[in-house]
């Protein structure tokens, strides 16, 4: 298998450009059957369309230019008709960026990164998070992965192709993007600000946990996380390490090359990391080179874990005999490769080719990974915001009311119910925290309130003592050491 590695990271741009590139960039794609040389856009058509199919396209084009009740720009409708026939794929991942979008896409590459952090695919024509990036504006600001963005800033993302609506999202470091968000569970959309910032190009963050347990987080596969892992990875063995924590929760992917890299020194040598298969059914497996590790490890997962993430998680299941520990993760099976020379003008499609496979030949695609111990964080980690539409008093009901006794229970102040109806236990509740907080005590839930609130169980989600998940992998691991 021949692996590029000249495209990275969409989610690292924040901007949440060009989602389509979760685990992305993988076969040369020269090395395709049916690749067309730069700019021979006519040597395609002739050997797949017929002529009747392109005088069909002409008329078409030629009925919209000289009958439609508008002037049409040229370059609109040769681009919509692109965008629809991806469109017909019916493929999330598969997408066009036009000349201008091209440009921004790689002027990000090689330039600082800004945007609210998180990775979107347009999943049944919604803009869906497939997951926040760790330690992102957005996963602060409470986002979460498969919730679905609505708006942004009053304007509704309805109709747009994903990368016309990521153009929405994104913005400069310091400005607000007012999200109206629809979470499963949820009736209506509820606003979250996020404040736009830059994206730090570190990915790997490594610490030593008590009883010699190291811990590596990846937040994002990208070109140089590898080289990044192996440094932490050896700095913690030569302190002693007697086992490992890899945590790829919330980590939406990257480049395979990377995560092969990453995981090649952990599976003995001969047995498979993943396998890639195209259309046909023909299959490419990527064999270790490795040695294997003397030590147990144990892999963290949850919803927000994609693509790169999952074949790391799958690799580490199948292939080492690792526990994974947390949540069923996304379940992106697929592989996209870049075609930003065929159309000749700058612009570039990004187009799912392949499969890929676990060592086992399993493919998680829409179902993920099922951890080996299953660990569900504590209610409030999944709260959603609360809308601060109108002030929530006893006698109040619905999903901002429940959502606030579910914070309100998260921070130990019990409100004697999570159903959603403003009881006179959830006033004394509510009383007790604005007491906390030098707040007056007025036992409703005002916008003032509700900020606050919503800070506390973002600081308490942020709490390494609150990770049931992280904890359950330090005891496993304990255990195994002994």
């Amino acid at each position: 298998m021949v692996f590029k590695g000249r495209t990275v990271l969409a989610f690292i741009l924040l901007a949440m450009f060009a989602s389509s590139i979760v685990t992305l960039t993988i076969a040369d794609p020269s090395a395709l059957t049916g690749r067309l040389a730069g700019g021979a856009a006519a040597s395609g058509l002739s050997s797949g369309l017929s002529a009747k199919d392109v005088q069909k396209l002409e008329t078409t084009y030629r009925l919209i230019q000289h009958n439609f009740l508008e002037k049409v720009d040229h370059d609109k409708i040769m681009n919509g008709a692109i965008n629809g026939m991806l469109a017909a794929l019916d493929d999330p991942f598969t997408t066009y960026m036009d000349q201008e979008e091209a440009k921004q896409f790689e002027e990000s590459l090689s330039s600082s990164f800004q945007g609210i952090g998180a990775e979107v695919s347009m999943e049944d024509n919604k803009v869906t998070v497939v997951s926040p990036i760790k330690g992102s504006p957005a996963e602060k600001a409470g986002i979460h992965a498969h919730d679905v963005i609505v708006s942004v800033n009053g304007e509704k993302l309805d109709g747009l192709t994903l990368n016309q609506a990521v153009m929405k999202i994104r913005g400069p470091k310091g400005t607000q993007a007012k999200l109206q968000i629809l979470r499963q569970g949820t009736g209506d959309p509820v606003e979250v600000i996020v404040v736009r910032d830059d994206i730090p190009l570190e990915t790997v963050y490594a610490e030593m946990l008590d009883g010699q347990i190291g811990k590596i987080e990846i937040r994002q596969f990208s070109e140089n996380t590898a080289a990044r892992f192996a440094e932490e990875l050896k700095n913690l063995e030569t302190q002693g390490m007697k086992g490992l924590i890899i945590d790829v929760r919330n980590d939406p992917g990257g480049i395979l090359k990377t995560v092969v890299d990453i995981v090649q020194p952990f599976v003995p040598k001969g047995r498979t990391i993943v396998q890639i298969e195209n259309r046909d059914g023909k299959r490419d497996k990527t064999v270790s080179q490795g040695t294997g590790k003397n030590y147990p490890v144990a892999v963290l997962i949850n919803k927000g874990s994609a693509s790169a993430s999952e074949i790391l998680a799958g690799a580490f299941q199948e292939a080492v005999g690792s526990k994974i520990i947390g949540e069923t993760s996304f379940g992106k099976g697929t592989v996209q490769v870049p075609f930003d020379k065929e159309l000749g003008d700058g612009s570039n499609i990004k187009m799912t080719v392949y499969k890929w496979l676990t060592p086992n030949g399993n493919w998680i695609h829409k179902k993920g990974i099922t951890p080996d111990l299953p660990v569900e964080q504590p209610p409030y980690f999944t709260v959603a915001p609360l809308s601060k539409k109108t002030t929530l008093k006893e006698d109040t009901t619905g999903d901002d009311v429940r959502n606030a006794q579910i914070m309100l229970s998260g921070l130990g102040l019990d409100p004697g119910r999570t159903d959603g109806y403003f009881s006179e236990r959830t006033t004394l509740a509510v009383k007790a925290f604005q007491r906390l907080h030098h707040l007056p005590m007025t036992g409703e839930i005002d916008k003032e309130t509700a900020t606050q609130l919503e800070n506390a169980i973002i600081a308490q989600i942020k709490d390494p003592k609150n990770d049931k998940q992280l904890a359950a992998a330090v005891n496993y691991l304990k255990d195994v050491i002994k």
